[in-house]
């Protein structure tokens, strides 16, 4: 399982669950996970967020692959080029 991390205000989305151990092979596969078990986040994850997993930020992460005890944290868009 992946700890997973929600950074910012994303807790407020969750009833105030910051932390917690999800099952997930992909980034993908996280967010529909994410999604399913708090429908208040699902439109947040849907418009995109930044993924670190393991310390490695990635922007566009859908198929990136969450290897089993990862660390993952949900990162708010990240603007610049």
């Amino acid at each position: 399982m992946a700890h997973v991390t929600l950074t910012g205000n994303l807790h407020q989305l969750t009833g105030g669950v910051a932390e917690l151990e999800i099952e997930a092979a992909s980034v993908r596969q996280l967010i529909d996970r994410l999604g399913a078990a708090y429908p208040d986040l699902a439109p947040q994850l849907a418009a995109g967020m930044a993924v670190a997993i393991d310390g490695q930020i990635y922007q566009d992460a859908l198929f990136q692959e969450i290897g089993p005890g990862s660390d993952v944290h949900i990162l708010p868009p990240i603007a610049g080029g």
